[in-house]
């Protein structure tokens, strides 16, 4: 699903499905998926439909916002860090990293050996170009609010030294941005719409929003990767087009899997379904700012008059796990699990709303699937659950074109989605800290902008996780945000691609590291 928000002429899509649970621990595959596996080998061309793809789409790293452009060209690319498939930090472009005792500046060790697709070895000065294309403030890049903080960046030798504006100890999952790719450099700039790179495929040929082709790079330096002879990749955005195409064999993987019709691969003779949980979440965002979301008490209402698991059984058909009105998902790092669940509870959603002094409340809520699949009928089924509680909850099908743009941020109560962070202070402060850009409900907590801050330059494990779980209850029972459900990533592939035993969970597509991870049988 591709993300269509836009907020002062950036698009939100890159930045926010982007980084999407990076933090998140991979799928441990179930005994029916490892029939599908095998010892690696080489060969044979790997052909995947994707269910996103635009005309618009560019080679530019800036502007990369679908999986079909971020999976093809993080497999002709490379990152300074790597999310593993188990959601740990791993060096890629970067060796190693250090930190000085404030966390503000970082000293990275650059791999050697690296070359580019046209032989070029790869240097620091390539590093630092790469980052420095992204920052200033004429980028329009996705990524230009992670790289804001970079005050200098200097080559020294074989690394690169980083100064923050402040101590931030996440700065090496921050470099594992998808845009962050390094690209060659000439008089300390790149060419962002170059078709070199330094990843496991070379570019062939690329029709925007249509297709890709590529080959393996033989000079590829992780030897354990880039198992295919080629690759070619198809945007195919019509779900019953794409599960066709998987049916008849025109294509070995899909993403995005319809789970409306999901039962039609669960029988189809050779197939094997491949769903990954992560931190993709399904919300109904509330500007606290308007009345009655003002009152904190209406909010704790409309939270207990939601039935979390009839979400995730008639919407996400199974295939996820009930929220807790907090972005990160069980498998990431200081997620709080002492924090009470809340659950369906007509009575305790009286009590607030008579703690708001009110004995019923109206409310409208928009909705459009273009903000989630299913986003209205999700919306229904809260409006039929909420009635129990003496609140009416009036559905508004807003026109999927331009949800975005004349919806969110601008109606009270919307859907909205996210695609996660791979730290609790990305996710904060993108979403939640005061007068952040896409601080979608406008909430302002003083105390939870005062832990944000302390946290982030904190390099203490132990406080920084008290901090961290402060802050989840306090989005929890004070925040404007309900996240009632955490949507698996579906895949489906034939019986004859082989899959590691632990799929990566910070992106669609493990990772959206398929091609470089995925292999024959």
């Amino acid at each position: 699903m591709t993300d269509l928000r836009s907020q002062n002429g950036l698009s939100r899509r890159g930045l926010l499905k982007g980084a999407t649970a990076l933090g998140a621990a991979g799928l441990i595959l179930s005994a029916s998926v490892r029939r599908a596996m095998a010892e690696p080998k080489r060969g044979g061309i790997l052909r995947v439909a994707f269910a996103s793809g635009n005309t618009t789409d560019s080679l530019d790293p800036a502007t990369w916002d679908s999986q079909f452009v971020q999976c093809f060209n993080v497999a002709r690319n490379a990152t300074l860090t790597e999310i593993a498939s188990d959601g740990s930090l791993v060096g890629e472009i970067a060796e190693s990293w250090e930190a000085s005792a404030d966390a503000a500046t970082w000293t990275l060790k650059i791999r050697s050996g690296v070359t580019f697709h046209s032989g070029k070895t790869l240097t620091a000065d390539d590093v630092v170009a790469s980052l420095n294309y992204h920052r200033g403030e004429e980028s329009k890049s996705a990524a230009k609010p992670l790289v804001d903080p970079i005050t200098d960046i200097k080559a020294e030798g074989d690394t690169v030294v980083v100064t923050l504006s402040g101590g931030n100890a996440d700065f090496p999952f921050i470099v594992a941005d998808y845009h962050l790719v390094i690209l060659p450099s000439s008089e300390g700039k790149i060419d962002p719409m170059t078709t070199d790179g330094c990843g496991a495929y070379v570019l062939d040929s690329f029709e925007p929003g249509v297709s890709v082709k590529m080959s393996r790079n033989p000079n590829y330096w992780k030897t354990d990767r880039g198992w295919f002879d080629g690759i070619e990749a198809l945007a195919i955005v019509d779900s019953a087009a794409r599960q066709n195409a998987l049916i008849t064999g025109e294509v070995d993987v899909i993403d995005s899997v319809d789970l409306n019709t999901v039962t039609l691969l669960q029988r189809a003779p050779g197939l094997v379904i491949l769903p990954v949980a992560g931190n993709q979440h399904y919300v109904f965002v509330m500007d606290t700012r308007a009345t009655p979301f003002s009152d904190n008490n209406v909010r704790q209402a409309l939270k207990y008059g939601i039935d979390r698991q009839e979400l995730v059984d008639k919407i996400l058909q199974g295939y996820g796990s009930i929220g807790n009105d907090i972005p990160m998902g069980a498998q990431q790092p200081y997620y709080n699990t002492e924090l009470e669940q809340k659950t369906y509870d007509p009575d305790k959603a009286k009590f607030y709303l008579k703690e708001a002094g009110m004995d019923s409340l109206s409310v409208q809520l928009s909705v459009a699937d273009s903000a989630f699949a299913g986003a209205v009928d999700a919306g229904v089924l809260y409006s039929e659950r909420a009635a129990a509680a003496g609140i009416n909850i009036e559905v508004v099908r807003e026109p999927s074109d331009g949800y975005w743009d004349n919806v969110w941020m601008k109606k009270p109560f919307c859907a909205s989605y996210w695609g996660g962070r791979p730290t609790p202070d990305l996710m904060f402060s993108t979403a939640y800290s005061g007068g952040a850009p896409w601080n979608e409900s406008f909430w302002d907590n003083a105390r939870f902008n005062e832990l944000l801050i302390a946290a982030r330059s904190e390099l203490d494990d132990d406080k920084r996780r008290a901090m961290y779980w402060e802050m989840q209850d306090l989005l929890a029972n004070q925040g404007g945000t309900v996240i009632p459900m955490f949507a698996s990533y579906v895949m489906a592939h034939t019986d004859k691609v082989g899959v590691p035993e632990v799929v990566g969970a910070n992106q669609g597509m493990d990772g959206l590291r398929a091609f470089e991870r995925w292999w024959f049988v």
